[in-house]
Formats: C-alpha cells, structure tokens, sequence
C-alpha cells in the first residue's frame, strides 16, 4: 500500500479498522499468563475465524496479532529468539483468514493487513535504561519480519509516551516507505501517561510523517469527544478513534464491558461527526459492534481535512502555536558561549549547572522558546549538545530552538528531541541546504530560513527575495509547506549600514503579506559597535512589530525591551496583550518593592524556610540525580543530621513533587526523575540512619502486579516512593502468582499488600488475593491501583484501600498504617 494509496482511500469513505483481539480470544479459550503470540500460532483456526467475522462485519484494514511480538516482550516468555518466526506466523494467519473470506462470501474488495506495534514495556533514557537508539533497533527489527511477511501499512498503537511513538514512526520510515498510522490512550485528564496532550501528539507525529494520528483504548467512544474535537482543530491527516466498548466493571468474576452494539455505534457515529475518519472498536468490542459501525456510518462522507498545516513548536507535553496575526515572541539568546567566558568554562568542565540557571532564568522572565547553542572549541560538540538539551528540557517546558553549524549534531539532537524544534537555520549554502532540509522534513521540525548564499550576504533586498525563495522551492519540493519556514530577516548593523532597519522591515513585511511565512531577526545585531545600545533595540523593535515580525531572539532579562514589545502588540490591538501589559508592569512593580522591602531589613529576617530553597530540596524537585549525592555530602559537612536532611529537605521535596502531580504541573517524567534522585539520596544516608538507630517507618510492604499482567511502569513507580518515605518494600515484580503473594506477604509478616493491574483481563486476580488474605487471617492491608483500576471496584472486591497513582499511594499507605506508628 503506498501513501498516496492510503490518502484516496480516508478521502473516500469512513474507513473501518476491526475490533478486539485480546478480550475475544479469551473468550475463545486463550488464558492469561501465557505468551499470548505462542497460543495464536497453536489455534490458528480460532484466530483466523475471528478475523473472518471482523471482515464479514466490514473491516477495511484487519490488524494482525502482533501487538506484543517484539523482542523485550518476547523475552518475558523467554521467545525473543523466535521474533522472526512469530511475526511471520501471525500476518500469515491475517492473510489467511482474508483468503478464507473471500472464498467464501466472493468479496473481491481491497483489504489491508497491518502489522500491529505497540511500546515495549521499558522506559527510554533519561526515565529508564533503554537507549532512544535501542529503542528504535527493537522497533525496526520487528517491522523488518512484519515488511517480509508482507503487511500493507502499520499501526503503532495503544502508546502512552510520545517519545516511543517517535522512535517506532523512525523506524518504519527508515525502513521503507509503507503508510504508518499512530494511535495513543489517554486518561481522564485527556493526557497520556506521561502527560502528552491531544494537540501535541497530533501536532509532533503529523511532521514526522504519520498518515493517520488518533487514539483508542483508553475509554468508551462516549468520553473521547473533547480529544478528537482538539485534534480536529490542528490536524492535516485524518484522525483514528477505536475506544473500549464502554469502561468495564466486574461481574461474576468476569470483566463485563458494558456498551451493547447498537449503543457503541451511536456513539461512534457522534465522533465521526468530530471528524474521526478512521474508526473500529478496542477492548470488549465483538463483530457484531463492528457490524453495527459499518452500517451506522455507511453513505457518510469522509470528514474535511484542514488544509493548512499547524504552526507550532512543542515539547513533549506542552504545545505553542505561532500566528503571523498574534503575539510578538521571544526567544531566549544567552543560552550561547559566544563571549560568554564562563559558559565556555563550565562546558570543557562538563558542568551544566550554569545552563540549567540560565534556561531557568530566561522562562521566568517571559521567553517564549530557548536557542541552544554549545558550539566552541575544546569539547565534543554533539555530546554536549544532547547533555545541555537534556539538562535544559529538565529544567523548562519551553521549545528549543537546535542551533548549531554542523549536520551531524543537528541530526543528533533533533533525533532524541521529544517534540517538534525549530532548526536554527539552513542558508543556501549548498551543503547546509543539501543537508539540513531533509533533517526537517524527517524530523518534523520547523526551519529558520537565513537568506545566505555561498557568495556571502545579498547585495540588496532582490537579491534577497531570490534567495528566499530558492530555499522555499527546494523545501516545498521535499514535502515542507510555508507554515514550517521562519524567515531570518538578516539585520545588519544600522552603525555599519544607514538602511539596514529599513531593509531588516521591508523584508518582514514582504515574507508576512506576501508569502505568508513567519520572521525572526537577531535583534541586538541592529545596534552593535554603538553607546546605549537598548535604546536602539527597543525602538527598532517597535517598528519590527508593527510591520508584522513573528519573533525575535532577544535577551529577556531586558525589561525595557521586553515592555517594549508588549505595549507594541497593545497599541497594534492584539488579543489579549492589554491583559498582558498590565500583569508584566505588575510583576515589576512587585520585584521592585520586594527589592526595597529587603534593603530595608536585616537578611535574617527575610530569609525564606530552609525547606524551600535549600539545594537538596530543589535537586529533588528538578530531579537533579547527577548532583544530589554532591549536595547532601555538603549538607553533612555543615554537621547537619542525615536524619534532618531526610525530614526537613527531602521529604517535603517529594511532598512537593507530589502536589505537582496532582495538579498536573508535573507529569510521569518528572515524577519519576524526582523520585529515583530521592532514592539515591535515601540510599547514601541510610547507613547514617541505621548506625544512629533513627530510622523510622520500617512496616513492609509487598508489591507485585498480578498473574497475567507484565505491565509495571506504575508499579515500579509506587515501590520506588515508598522505599523513598522509608517503608521496607520487597518488589516481587509482575505476573506473580497469588499464592507467591500470599506466601511471601507471610514469610515478612507484611502490613500492607499493594496489588497492580493494567488490563481489565487481569484484574479479577486482585479479589482472589483479597479473599485468600481473609481467608488465611492475614493482618496485611490490601491497597490496589492501575490504569483500568477504579474505588468502585476496590469497594466491590473488599480491598482495603485505592489509588490512583504513586503520591496517592503513599499517602493511602500512611493512612492505613497510622495506629502503627
């Protein structure tokens, strides 16, 4: 199937996808706690009469059965030698039941096999141990048996991290060139796991290439409005909705999912309304709810694509939109050596502390993006271009813009980047544009057009505009549109050149009104080698705004500069910037009496808490792992208490970091990162503790998710909180075997029980290890949570307490332990 294939076919009809695999053949006899890819390849004829009912129902594109067929999921049954043979095996199956179909109804029309991919189970760095690169190697090794077996497209589906769907969408792009669709379940929060919203995951993937973005899982169809109607919004690819029939419940110790057909279809038929365009059914969907679906929506028009693309830069959890109609935008400068002597210093070192303070500093003083720029002599360029990102991504929520002069560590840092940057910048210069252009279009990024030549800077403005739009006609020509081109306006000193201003301002009016595309300028350049050089930048500015300037890079520590630009926008009658004028002045007027206020003062006095601003305490919040140990040996050499450090820095640190994620200001990543550099403080002053006798919470507590289930991310992330407020927690891993719970939880005379499930197939394990607790007298507290996991149903089953996610479970933990302590 060829992308162009894949487009007229969402262009003409509502495309049918088919329903759930895992539920229905459990029904069919398949058992959990086995390799499910072994047992299809044994009942071949049950599996393929499941496909022959989907497509008999109307499936458009049947997805084969190789969901889990990777090498890291394989090698929990101890199969990962047969990746090949079990990949090969399950399209063949596909195929099969679509031969058998035809046969037997004489139905000759198109239908699709997808090769089905879904994440790994294993956190990417900087979260976990697995590499991006060896991410990207698993995908590619189990696409390249899918390719051989010969399947039409792929789905990568049921995704929680956007940085994984970018490492499997990589892989099947340098593979070949089939159509790839990308699928992700989000929770109640319309975010996933790790706190990627609708409008980001759209907005990355649809750059990157993916032919269709969507989501499924996660839910009914009856609560996935409010994510397709954002998606709608930005999206120039159709969009996929494959819900649950309904949020399941339990029933006779069988999970029951309540949306009978006919109600599942009128439900879909509202979100094709949305403008889902690529819809089927997931857990506890059976053919006959996608026969119901393929009738409700026969006749019905495709839904409209937009045609103009999004013009947007994003993190990995938080999307900016650039309008050429909005608000004036900054990006921050200082993130440069250059004449920077004590950035160059702490780079050879391999310290990023002052970069860390830096991005930190330019967010709170209204950068809208950071330029990231490490090119000087004396260190490996490209090394400390992934280790400054990293540190900055750590620190700000803010998009980066990739600056540097080499391809290679453009490459490499737009790679590992976990949303869409903006490369800074591509001239024509032919090997820059040869080499750069490309890496946009891969990547998905958005582009600085700088309007140089090999013959140096234009001799005038025509000159100029031909450069510009040689650069455009060669992006255009790779699949680039206008909306992924910044246009530099190349500003030069107005010291050196009377006009340069008038030069700078006629191009910016000429790329907005006339070829639709967003300016940047390097601002401080117009006024250099001359006195009171912010006078010059602001004024300048002010002019640049009102012919249309998208952006510049500026320093925004430069309140005259930075009020500058917002009383432009007020006086040019943009949305909002009253609103915004009025609240910068305010700030400044707070810094300002706050200043006076302290000069006033004795220091004592106005010191904050210990708590708040001590280097432990915000190493923790920042999930600072490489410099905590550093910090809290600091702490012990100023003769403070291993004990006092525990209770008065670190524990209120990850309070904090809780409430963070409550709120949703914090999200998975950061929790974890948080968590695991509390642990490594925990762990060097435990035998401080243990030697003064001053540990305190020593009650056990047994975790383990259930038999059937190998999903632990959440569970990792509760033991690991709980070892952090100092609870003896022995991690028995996942799919454990309820009597292995039941035995261990005696043998450590345990208080607690934590229980983990992330399928609704394996959550009835949960009442089983509840009864067998009651019905051995054990003194253990039962507290279970995870995804599909609900209070109703910890109610239903008699467990002791639930929570929805690991600062939760602490303070279940604690609740439940108190007359303990």
């Amino acid at each position: 199937m060829t992308k162009n294939e894949f487009k007229l076919l969402t262009e003409s009809k509502i495309v049918i996808l088919d329903g759930a695999c895992g539920s229905n053949l459990q029904k069919r006899g398949m058992h959990s706690g086995i390799c499910p890819e072994e047992w299809m390849v044994n009942n071949k004829d049950i599996v393929i009469e499941l496909h022959k009912e989907f497509l008999e129902a109307g499936t458009d594109i049947l997805y084969a059965p190789t969901f889990t067929a990777n090498r890291i999921k394989l090698k929990e049954y101890g199969k990962e030698d047969s990746i090949a043979y079990y990949n090969n095996e399950l399209v063949d199956i596909s195929k099969k039941a679509v031969e058998l179909y035809r046969q037997n109804t004489g139905d000759m029309r198109k239908i699709y096999i997808a090769g089905d991919i879904t994440m790994t189970g294993e956190m990417v760095a900087p979260l976990g141990k697995l590499s991006f690169e060896e991410l990207v190697d698993v995908y590619k090794e189990q696409m390249s048996h899918l390719i051989s077996a010969g399947v039409d497209l792929f789905v990568i589906e049921t995704m929680m991290s956007l940085q994984e769907c970018r490492a499997a969408l990589l892989a099947a792009h340098e593979l070949c060139d089939l159509p790839v669709m990308v699928s992700l379940t989000y929770q109640e929060n319309n975010r996933t796991l790790y706190g990627t919203d609708p409008v980001t995951a759209v907005t990355v993937l649809q750059a990157m290439g993916a032919c269709a973005v969507g989501l499924n899982c996660s839910t009914g169809p009856d609560k996935m409005h409010e994510i397709i109607r954002q998606m709608k919004q930005i999206s120039h690819v159709p969009l996929i909705a494959k819900p649950n029939a309904g949020v399941p419940y339990l029933k006779d110790g069988q999970t029951v999912f309540p949306m009978e057909p006919c109600e599942f279809s009128q439900e879909m038929i509202k979100l094709v309304d949305e403008g889902a365009g690529i819809i089927g059914g997931c857990c506890g969907t059976t053919p006959m709810h996608i026969k119901k679906l393929a009738e409700s929506v026969e006749g019905k028009k495709a839904p409209q694509i937009n045609k103009t693309h999004y013009r947007a830069l994003t993190t990995e959890r938080k999307t900016i939109p650039i309008s050429l109609e909005g608000r004036f935008m900054v990006v921050g400068e200082r993130i440069n050596p250059t004449g920077k002597k004590d950035l160059q210093e702490s780079l050879r070192k391999g310290d990023f502390s002052l970069i860390s303070r830096m991005a930190t500093e330019q967010t709170n003083q209204g950068a809208d993006f950071l330029d990231i720029n490490v090119g000087m002599s004396g260190i490996d360029e490209k090394e400390t271009m992934l280790k400054a990102m990293e540190e900055v991504m750590n620190v700000t929520d803010l998009p980066l813009l990739i600056d540097t002069s080499n391809p290679e560590v453009m490459e490499a840092a737009l790679r590992v980047y976990p949303g869409r940057a903006l490369i800074n910048s591509i001239s024509y210069e032919k090997e820059k544009i040869e080499k750069l252009l490309p890496l946009a279009k891969k990547y998905g990024a958005m582009f600085i057009l700088l309007p140089l030549s090999d013959k140096g800077l234009p001799g005038n403005f025509e000159e100029k505009k031909q450069i510009i739009h040689n650069i455009l006609d060669k992006a255009f020509a790779l699949g680039l549109t206008k909306e992924d081109v910044i246009v530099d306006g190349l500003v030069n000193t107005v010291g050196a050149n009377p006009n340069a201003a008038l030069d700078a301002i006629e191009t910016i009016r000429y790329c907005k009104n006339q070829l639709g595309v967003g300016t940047i300028i390097g601002l401080s350049n117009i006024s250099f080698g001359l006195p009171k050089r912010q006078f010059i930048n602001s004024t300048f500015l002010a002019f640049a705004i009102q012919a249309g300037l998208t952006m510049a890079i500026a320093n925004p520590s430069q309140d005259l500069l930075m009020n500058t630009a917002l009383a432009s926008d007020l006086l040019l009658g943009k949305e909002g910037a009253a609103e915004r004028y009025i609240n910068n002045v305010s700030d400044i007027e707070i810094k300002e009496k706050a200043k006076e206020s302290i000069s006033h003062k004795d220091t004592k006095e106005t010191q904050p808490d210990n708590k708040d601003t001590s280097p432990i305490y915000q190493g923790v919040l920042k999930g600072n792992k490489k410099d905590i140990i550093k910090l809290v040996k600091e702490e012990l050499d100023k003769n403070i208490a291993a004990a006092d450090i525990i209770d008065k820095m670190l524990i209120p640190a990850i309070n904090e970091v809780g409430r963070l994620f409550e709120i949703q200001k914090y999200f998975l990543p950061q929790l974890i990162s948080s968590a695991e550099t509390m642990k490594l403080a925990i762990d060097y002053l435990e035998p401080m503790l243990i030697s003064t006798k001053s540990v305190k919470n020593q009650e056990t507590i047994v975790i383990a998710t259930v038999a059937g289930d190998i999903h632990d991310i959440g569970k990792n992330l509760v033991a690991l909180m709980l070892k952090n407020y100092g609870y003896r927690v022995i991690d028995l891993g996942k799919d454990v075997p309820t009597d292995k719970i039941i035995d261990t939880a005696i043998k450590e005379s345990a208080d607690i029980i934590a229980l983990s499930a992330l399928m609704t197939t394996t959550m009835v394990e949960m009442e089983k290890v509840v009864e067998k607790v009651r019905e051995k007298g054990l003194k253990a507290k039962v507290i279970i949570g995870g995804a599909v996991i609900t209070e109703h149903y910890a109610k239903e089953i008699k467990a002791d307490g639930y929570s929805p996610d690991a600062g939760a479970a602490v303070e279940l933990v604690k609740r439940l332990l108190k007359p303990l302590q």
